[in-house]
Parts: C-alpha cells; structure tokens; sequence
C-alpha cells in the first residue's frame, strides 16, 4: 500500500474534528522490534518515531549501573552487561516458568530468570532487583507512551495492542497486565494477521470477493491468516450503504520457526568455529555468547540480500578476536530442518476450511524474516511465484492496520467502513461435575461450548437444572503449548439454593440455571453472566387470585442450550447469581498486584525524572558559564562590550570565576534547586545587558511601525477633508463628521510630537546605558493611533440621498490615494551594530 495516500488519507479524515478528541495509540509489540502509531484528530498518521528519528524500536530493556536505557541502546548492552539487557521477553509473556519457553529463552538471552509468586517468570538484574516480565515489558509500552504524548501534546491513554492469534487466554492476559501497568487502558488486542489485513483493505476495493493469505514471518514465529475480502451492501433501514468485509476464515501458525530461530542456527555455526579454531568453550560465558548472538543477527540481514558475510568480533573470547567468512549455502545448511516448517501454516488454515491454494488470489508476506531468501523460496515453491506478494509494508502493515482498526472501534473518528470478522483458532470446553442423583454418584461432563474458527465476539447460553453452588471449568480440548495448561479459569456459580427456592416459592416450577459464555473480539473466554431463571405459567398466576396451590416439578440434573428450552408460557422471572473466578496454573496479576507494579514503575521513573532535570540544570548552568567566559573574554567591539559598563562586566567575572569553581568542587553532590540559583544568579547580572541590545536591535522596526500609522493617518485625513467637501457640495451625506477627522487629527499630532521628542532624547543616550524610550511603549503608542484610524475605517457609508451624486470614497489607511508614499526610516538609532 503506499503510505503517503494512506497518511493524506487519513489527515483529511481529522482534520475537522473536534481538538478536543483524545489520542489513540496503537502498539505493534514483537519479539525483536516495536513498532507504534498515533491516531489524532489533525496529526497525520504515521508510525511514531524514536528518540533517534528512527521508526522502529528495539524491544529491549537494560541498566547501565542505575541508568535504565531503552532500544538499541539496553541491546547494545548485552555485550558489557548480559545480565542487564533484557531481550525477547515476549516469549516469556504468561507462561509457567518451569515450561520449555523458559529454557528457549536461555539460548537467546543470558539473563537470570526467577520463578514469581505466581508461576511465572521474573528476571534478575545484577544487583539483585527483580522485575516481573509484565513489569518490563509495561516499562517499554510507557517508553511508547511517553512518545506518543511528545507528538500528541496530550496524555494518551487509549491503546490497542497486537498479539499472534496462537496467543493463549494467559498469554493474552499477560499483555493486558502489563498494558495497565504502564498507565494505559486497553481498547482492544487485535490479532497482528487480521491488522495487516485491515492495513490492506484500507486503499483497495474489492468488486468480487477474494481470499488472500497473510504470511507474517516474525522474529518468534509463523503464522498464517486466510483472510476473505469483499464488497457488502448494508441492508438496514434508509438508504443503502456499501462497505469492505474484512473476514477471517482460519490461522495456522509454527511459533519456533522465525527469524529469531534462525538467529540460533548461525549462532551455533559462529560459536562452534571459533571453538574449533581456538580449542576453548565459551558456551558458558555470557559476555562472549551476547557478543555472537549479536554477530549472528547482524550477519542474517546481510546473507538475505548476498551469497556470503564476512564476520568480524573483537574480543571475542578474552584477548581472542574472531575471524570467519560463511556462504548463504551454509547459513541455508544449518536451517534446513526448517524448510518444511516454513509452509505449514500455509497448509494449515487452508485445510481448516477445505480450501486449496487454487481459492486463493495472493500470499501476502509480511514480518521481517519474510526477506529471507529461504523463507521466500519455500512459499514460492509451495503456492506458485505468480501468487506471492509484497504489496504490503513488511515492517509497518501490522501497527496502521492496528490503529485503523482501533479507530474503527471509537465514534472519536472516520475512517473508511470497513467491518471486521475474526475468529479464534482454538477448541474451548466446558466441564462440571452433576449432583449425584439418589442412591448415585456424580460424574464429569465435558463439551465443547467453542469449536476452531469460532467467530470472536460470540456468546453461548448454557442452562442447568441445579439445586446448590456448582462450578464450571474453562479449558482447551487440547494442550495449546508445550507445558501449558489445558485448564483457563474455573467459575464457582453461587447463590443457587437461594435462588431456586425463591423462584419456587414464586410459583416458578421448574427454574433453571442459565449461564453465559463469552469470546470477545479480543480473545478471551469468560462466563461473563449466570441467572436463576423460570417462568410462572398462566395457570398459576389466575390461582394467586383464585387460592389455587401450585406444586414445583421434580428437577433433574442435566445440560441444555438454551434453544432446547420451551418456549414463553408467562411471565419469566430471574434472580441473577454470583460468579468466582479462578485461574489456572498462570493466572494474571490481581488488582493489587498491578498497583503495586504501577506504583513501582511510577516511583523509578519519579527518580529519572528528578535525575534528568537535574542532568538538564547542571547543563544549562555549564553552558552559560562557556558562553559568559566567550563574551568576556572577547575584547573586540561586541554587541556584548559596547552594551556592557565596565562595572557589570567586573561583577559578572567575580560571579563566572566563583560558579566555575563550585562546579569543580561540589557540583556532583549539589541537588537541582541549587544549579537553577546559580544560573539565576548569573543570568540576573547580565539581564541589563542583554536588555539594551535587545532594545537597540528592535528600535528601527518599532520606530518604522510607528512612521507607517502617522503617515497612514496622515493620508487618511487629507483624504476625508476632500471628500467632506466635495460630499457637501455635492449633496450626499459625508462618511466621516467634521469632529471624527479632527479628534483623529489631534491623536495624530500627539503621537508624532511625543515619537520626535522620545526619540531625541534617546539619541543622546549610550549604548552602555538603559534607553529612555521602551519598544514596547512606542508599538503600545502606534497601537493607540492605529486603533482610532481603523474605527473610522471600518466606518459604513451612510445612504446616499436618491437625487444625489455620488460622493468619492475615503482614502485607505494602507496608502491607496496620491498624496504620497510611505517615508522612509531617516532615524537610525546606534546604526554601529
């Protein structure tokens, strides 16, 4: 898509609303790199920049002794600091900590992780400090946040954030943690396939439908979305309106197969040759291993685009530089394992819906790794060259779609109609234990309330016949991951009894327990209501009149949906029930837990800020101290010696030498106020100074100011007498009365009489004394002046009489008549500097 048509496009779209309209920030968060946009009424929209200029992020996080750094600055670090530099840490997003994504993570950082109080994972700094991965990783969307609200000029809160559609209720959960941890609030999570196809649909039209193929290569993993575009006629009330059907068929996905899993294959080709040439193991040291890992990711990018890389690494190992050359051929050798992992995602989504590649109009690559060479190679060879794609932003598609998408969500602004439909990929359950029926036992139903490619947004009613509390278990039909849990949460479902009972004794004669099922846009499943629910039949209501006794049905213990139940008899009656959450094996962060965590960050970046105003005052103070040192120093006729007396230079000397040498004794342990004082001390000395030759400097454009008005005033009332003469003889009534001109005329005299003798006076004063004649009062003088004439001005011509002539129009302040020109400035006031 071209991304200025996409940026005029959605200026235009803004640019008339309300400035009053909050932010939307949207964040496209990778394993590798960070990607962010802004949506603003009135700011074009595009992906934010860094602090660099650059329009993609790091996603690191490191500490430079008690400096916390961001971006390429904390990865560089892990070359000097590996215990400091946090990497990767989206692998690590809520999952358990003794799971293989945790011993995966230890081949890509060498950072220390610790099991939390919740089963997951925290890492270590060298100094002992431990941060929850969500901690980390909000620290990084606050880092965003920080620079949206640069570009904003606003606090943005609002915020929608891409996630891999494998992404589990867990994983999805910790996302939002760590999102309301950096003080956001999330708008939605959207899966980054189906942004992509948003960013896709925004500038195409789709007469006939069409079925595409996002490929996202990623850092961490593959997917695939199967994707269905087309044209759609509403068909509500009024006027019929078209808009783009973005509709997600299915997914398909290999999350080991990446380019970060690349990075790992040439990792292990540059460690075991260095080892080899050299007979040392340096698998175990941290500093050597984050230098190759860097190496090997440098060396990637440069053998996608050549047949070979040079590889160079000082200080490899110790004292021990490293030399090497490999080919294409070689990097390709080591991945070769992955070649069948590269395209089964593509197989994947298609058999989810019995479809084939014949179906499908183009494979669109997306994700960084999709410039691989090998990666390409694969697609192309499985679905065709002609069907590959590239017409999308590999970097930038994911995050505008993201915030097009969020826009979408939020009546705040317009975008092109396009509807949404997204589905999630995995087999959700239900599972309860019965009430053991009389002389019985209990026993475990499970079924399927989700099946794959369920439509997100959805909800399912499950209804019970119940007596007392009972639970119902949340889970996935399979294992979603390699040592994650089946379970996803448990709801206790309270209040039963209670509500039976009442609703019987109301006449209700069988109540029901009804529950529903959620699965948001944003992928996650919940019991978001449970009732105690019947319906009071007809008979029975006339007995409440008549006297009439009702007896309540015999309840059996079973699961029903809701459209198996009878249809209306009477009145229906419901007492909603309570609902108890409980998480599985990696529950999110409680309430308290994210307060905390929110106040933590808030405290370190309190100590930033302070240390940052302090580094900011420090260096304000020591460059005035240099510019001082310049002026004075300097002995030529300057703006600075001529406007100066000797006496304010020899105190501003005195002053400079004594700040000079506080700065060499104790400006390190001198707090903030103290560097603001001594700047404010100085400056204080030198403000006369800098007052004069600033007056000095304005005087000849606000006495040219002031000429203008006379000589426009001027030209004014020479005018209005010739038309006050000529207006009376002629019979029409004058514009202007004979006291208007005259009251004019009299400003204007007072005006020029107090300009030529202020003026005079001021000739007469050095350029080392303070002026006798302020800028500011003469454009306040001229400002006087120009106020009466452009009343007169803008003065309506009265009626003219039906048998009169017409009068001649008033002369214009601006010089349109003949009686002269403007004159020129013949004042000049210290024409020396």
């Amino acid at each position: 898509m071209s991304r200025n048509l996409l940026l005029g496009f959605l200026c235009l779209l803004t640019l008339n609303l309300p400035q009053v309209l909050a932010s939307l920030l949207a964040i496209d968060y990778g394993s590798e790199w960070i990607k962010a946009s802004l949506m603003k009424p009135g700011v074009p929209f595009d992906v934010l920049l860094n602090k660099d200029s650059k329009r993609k992020i790091q996603s690191s996080i490191g500490w430079k002794n008690d400096d916390r750094l961001f971006g390429s600055d904390a990865y560089n670090l892990a070359t000097k600091f590996p215990t400091d530099s946090f990497n990767f840490l989206k692998y690590l997003q809520g999952v358990p900590f003794d799971s293989e994504a945790v011993s995966y993570y230890a081949t890509l950082s060498a950072a220390d992780t610790v099991k939390s109080s919740r089963n997951t994972i925290s890492l270590r700094r060298s100094d002992g400090t431990e941060w929850a991965v969500e901690e980390l990783i909000a620290m990084q969307f606050s880092y965003v946040k920080e620079l949206a609200e640069s570009v904003a000029g606003e606090k943005v809160t609002d915020v929608i954030v891409t996630v891999p559609p494998f992404y589990t209720q867990a994983e999805r959960d910790a996302v939002v943690d760590a999102i309301e941890i950096a003080g956001l609030r999330t708008l939605a999570l959207v899966n980054d396939g189906t942004a992509v196809a948003i960013n896709y649909a925004m500038t195409r039209t789709f007469p006939e439908p069409e079925i595409h193929i996002i490929y996202d290569a990623g850092a961490s993993a593959i997917r695939t979305t199967l994707v269905e575009f087309s044209t759609v006629e509403s068909t509500g009330k009024g006027k019929p309106k078209t808009y783009t059907q973005v509709k997600v068929l299915s997914s398909g996905f290999d999350r080991r197969s990446g380019g970060t899993e690349l990075d790992r294959r040439l990792l292990k080709f540059l460690v075991e040759d260095f080892m080899n040439k050299n007979q040392v193991d340096i698998t175990k040291d941290k500093r050597a291993m984050s230098k190759f890992r860097k190496e090997a990711n440098r060396l990637k990018v440069i053998l996608s685009a050549n047949n070979e890389a040079v590889s160079t690494i000082e200080s490899a190992y110790k004292d021990i530089d490293y030399r090497g050359k490999i080919k294409r051929s070689q990097f390709e050798a080591t991945a070769s394992d992955l070649q069948v992992r590269f395209v089964i995602p593509l197989h994947t989504c298609l058999a989810k819906v019995g479809l084939t590649f014949e179906n499908v109009t183009s494979v669109i690559l997306t994700g960084g790794a999709s410039r691989t060479p090998m990666i390409q190679q694969a697609v192309k060879t499985t679905v065709g060259e002609s069907k590959v794609a590239a017409n999308v932003n590999a970097d930038e598609a994911a995050v505008l779609g993201a915030g097009l998408y969020g826009a979408s969500l939020s009546r705040q602004f317009k975008t092109k109609d396009i509807k949404v439909s997204d589905v999630y990929m995995y087999d959700i359950q239900a599972s309860y234990t019965t009430e053991p029926k009389e002389g019985g036992s209990s026993k475990i139903i499970t079924s399927t309330i989700f099946p794959p490619s369920s439509k997100a947004g959805s909800t399912k009613t499950l209804t019970f016949k119940r007596k007392d509390d009972f639970s119902i278990r949340l889970l996935y039909k399979k294992t979603p991951f390699i040592d994650h849990s089946q379970g996803i949460a448990e709801a206790k479902i309270g209040g039963v009894a209670e509500a039976i009972a009442n609703l019987t004794e109301k006449g209700v004669p069988e109540p029901v327990i009804k529950t529903t099922v959620a699965l948001s846009e944003s992928g996650f499943v919940s019991i978001s209501d449970a009732i105690a629910v019947g319906q009071v039949k007809q008979d029975f209501i006339k007995g409440l009149f008549s006297g009439a006794d009702s007896e309540p049905a015999v309840l059996t213990d079973e699961s029903t949906t809701s459209e198996d139940m009878p249809k209306s008899l009477g009145l229906e009656l419901t007492i909603p029930l309570t609902i108890d959450f409980e998480f599985g094996s990696t529950p999110p962060m409680t309430a308290e837990e994210k307060r905390a965590a929110h106040n933590r960050l808030r405290e370190i970046d309190n100590i930033e800020g302070s240390k940052r105003r302090k580094e900011e005052a420090r260096n304000n103070l020591e460059s005035y101290l240099y510019k001082l040192r310049d002026l004075l120093g300097d002995e030529s006729q300057t703006p600075f010696r001529k406007c100066s007396q000797p006496g304010e230079r020899s105190a501003i000397q005195k002053k400079l030498e004594g700040t000079l040498t506080w700065i060499h004794d104790e400006a390190d342990d001198a707090d903030t106020t103290q560097f603001l004082e001594k700047l404010s001390g100085l400056e204080s000395l030198e403000r006369p100074i800098a007052h004069r030759y600033k007056e000095i400097e304005e005087f000849p454009k606000a006495l040219n100011n002031s000429q203008m008005w006379n000589w426009s005033s001027r030209l004014f009332i020479t005018e209005a007498k010739q038309n006050l003469t000529a207006e009376a003889e002629g019979g029409a009534p004058a514009r202007y009365t004979k006291a208007e001109i005259d009251a004019l005329e009299k400003a204007l005299k007072e005006h020029e009489a107090w300009l030529a003798e202020w003026v005079a006076k001021q000739r007469q004063v050095p350029m080392s004394q303070d002026p006798v004649i302020l800028t500011s009062e003469m454009r306040a003088r001229a400002k006087t002046l120009e106020n009466h004439l452009q009343k007169l001005w803008k003065k309506k011509v009265p009626l003219k009489k039906s048998n009169g002539s017409q009068g001649s129009s008033s002369g214009t302040p601006s010089g349109t008549g003949t009686s002269g020109t403007p004159p020129e400035d013949t004042v000049k006031i210290h024409d020396e500097l």
